[in-house]
């Protein structure tokens, strides 16, 4: 092992330019996957967020007592669906309304309150999509008179985090295919080019593995490189880019919530370091195999 490691290594100094054309191509894929995942992570957070301000708000009856109101806040708060959930008194409904919509005009009401019957909750979701299943539930519960729901927000939020992980799927595949496709006709080349050396090894009596190997730890060292370049670049230019923008748009920070560099990293580190060996390890020994008939 330690022999064929070597020669892995010898492999790359000796054919440069087959090395830095692989490095080269392993890092475009890589890069490329980085700063989709981060777009797809941020668009995530994005939507998240906008989820996280949909709400199902839910009336009691008529002369209901508190007692039963905080017994219905406390089975509605066993709900796997639910959030968080947030007491709206009627004076604090009323207070809103009039402060929201009456201005001038608030004082012809007086004292009086016409939203006296509006205490509610405010039931917030772990995901919106879970919107239709809490709603038939509340419908059951006695003391709820009536229920208001935003069907049409959690339905678009629902489409859009759907369509992002199918479109996420399909691009992480076709971007793994070529990677794995490039770095076999890289390898490919160079096994081209020393098909005599590799001849000769056969013909003093190497085994499979020796004439094998050297070639499997090359792409796999290949790959290492080739996934930590990108991810340094990617590291530098995310946390500019976020900076930029949020100095730029500041009006807009309340809706362009971004992920921090951090968080991202600390799943898109590794996992690209996984995805640059594997694309060197595969790439490489297919190609031998289907290469050398050995």
């Amino acid at each position: 092992m330690g022999y064929t490691f070597r020669q892995g290594i010898k492999n790359i100094l000796r054919n440069k330019v087959f090395s830095l054309a692989t490095v080269a191509t392993i890092s475009a894929c890589v890069f490329l996957f980085g700063l989709f995942y981060a777009v797809v992570v941020n668009f995530q957070n994005i939507v998240r967020t906008a989820q996280s301000g949909v709400a199902v708000t839910v009336f009691f009856d008529e002369g209901i007592d508190d007692m039963r109101i905080q017994e219905i806040g406390q089975e509605i708060g066993k709900r796997a669906e639910v959030s968080r959930i947030v007491f709206v008194s009627a004076q604090e409904a009323w207070d809103s309304f009039k402060d929201d919509y009456l201005g001038e005009y608030v004082d012809t009401f007086g004292d009086d309150n016409p939203l006296s019957d509006c205490a509610n909750y405010e039931i917030y979701l772990n995901d919106v999509s879970m919107q239709d299943s809490l709603v038939g539930y509340l419908q059951t519960v006695p003391g709820i008179r009536e229920v208001h729901k935003s069907a049409n927000v959690a339905n678009a939020l629902s489409n859009v985090n759907s369509l992002v992980a199918y479109v996420s799927l399909g691009i992480i595949g076709i971007l793994l295919a070529v990677s794995i496709f490039l770095i076999s006709n890289t390898v490919a080349i160079g096994i081209t080019v020393r098909r005599e050396e590799i001849a000769i090894m056969k013909l003093i009596g190497a085994t499979d593995y020796v004439v094998r190997a050297p070639f499997v730890y090359e792409g796999i060292i290949l790959g290492i490189i080739g996934a930590g370049i990108p991810l340094a670049l990617l590291y530098y230019l995310y946390d500019n880019l976020i900076n930029y923008v949020l100095a730029k748009y500041s009006v807009l920070s309340s809706i362009l919530v971004f992920v921090s560099a951090d968080e991202i990293f600390y799943t898109l580190a590794p996992v690209s370091v996984i995805m640059g060996v594997g694309i060197g390890f595969l790439g490489s020994l297919f190609t031998v195999r289907r290469h050398l008939r050995v």
